[in-house]
């Protein structure tokens, strides 16, 4: 269970939290300086002097604080570089009492994380909104653009989150990629969709009963490219890509998929990923009403 933050959300970030587990550090500075290699130590004492890393029970954590396993500690995010602003906008297409739904751009991460923490898209609705309670029900990457759904009601967010769970929601693609001749479309494609040992984040299909499956249809060529339509039935992390690619008509654009590129590489803003999340219809478990959400983006 998700403990109580002790720290408010500041600048439309809600503070991270960590169980402290045993160990041999002595104070929470030396902790700290160990635990997030990226952040200095001299910039950890600041944080910790200004009483911006409290633990389960309010109370401000010094640097010499002794470390004490068994607690909960809070902490806000940051990067000491900074973040540049990431040059796409996104665009709320509808908000009542329970659900935003957001158009998200290409290249902006949902969520914090690595090297994104104020340049997300959960950040900057919170920020535009106000809404504290802001929290996406379902994924989408970075790369990928189109339409996404937060909860910012806390007592209906079950309700919504177990659609995805039993697979209530139907969502579509939109996907440019090579035209291959040979291939006959529409086509219902499974398989077994799993993480590569010792390759972070990239997913390959391997060998064992499927637990993936897209339906893929022509849209329209496009000279050598066509406008595809996916729909996925499960929801396995870049499951379309990879699914796209074992066909041999990769996504345009993708970086991942056949091939990954050299780690660093810079967004190259005018070749995003040829991926867009259509369109979203589900029945809502509130009161029974047909809701449709279409992005408003084109690929």
């Amino acid at each position: 269970m998700r403990p109580t933050p002790t720290l408010p959300v500041r600048d439309g970030l809600a503070p991270s939290y960590l169980w402290l587990q045993p160990g041999p550090w002595p104070d929470m500075l030396s902790f700290l300086a160990e635990r997030f290699t990226a952040v200095p130590p001299p910039v950890w004492r600041e944080r910790l002097l200004r009483g911006e890393v409290r633990n389960q029970r309010g109370e401000a954590l010094r640097p010499e604080t002794p470390y004490r396993s068994g607690d909960c500690i809070f902490y806000y995010r940051q990067l000491p570089q900074g973040e540049a602003r990431i040059p796409v906008e996104e665009k709320i297409l509808h908000i009542d009492d329970h659900l935003l739904v957001a158009d998200k751009p290409h290249f902006l991460p949902v969520i914090p994380t690595g090297r994104f923490v104020q340049e997300t898209l959960l950040v900057r609705l919170k920020k535009a909104t106000g809404l504290e309670h802001l929290t996406p029900i379902h994924r989408l990457d970075r790369e990928t653009a189109g339409v996404i759904v937060f909860s910012h009601h806390p007592g209906s967010r079950g309700k919504y989150q177990s659609m995805f769970q039993r697979r209530a929601m139907y969502k579509v693609y939109e996907a440019i990629a090579p035209l291959r001749a040979e291939l006959a479309l529409p086509l219902v494609h499974r398989s077994r969709v799993e993480e590569i040992p010792g390759q972070f984040f990239k997913m390959h299909e391997a060998p064992g009963e499927p637990n993936s499956e897209t339906h893929i249809s022509l849209v329209e060529p496009r000279g050598e490219l066509g406008l595809y339509r996916l729909e996925p039935v499960t929801g396995r992390r870049h499951q379309l890509r990879v699914h796209m690619a074992s066909l041999g008509i990769p996504i345009l654009n993708d970086l991942f998929y056949p091939e990954a590129v050299p780690v660093g590489v810079a967004d190259d803003l005018d070749k995003p990923l040829k991926l867009l999340a259509r369109s979203l219809f589900f029945i809502d478990p509130l009161d029974g009403s047909e809701r449709h959400f279409r992005s408003e983006r084109t690929l």
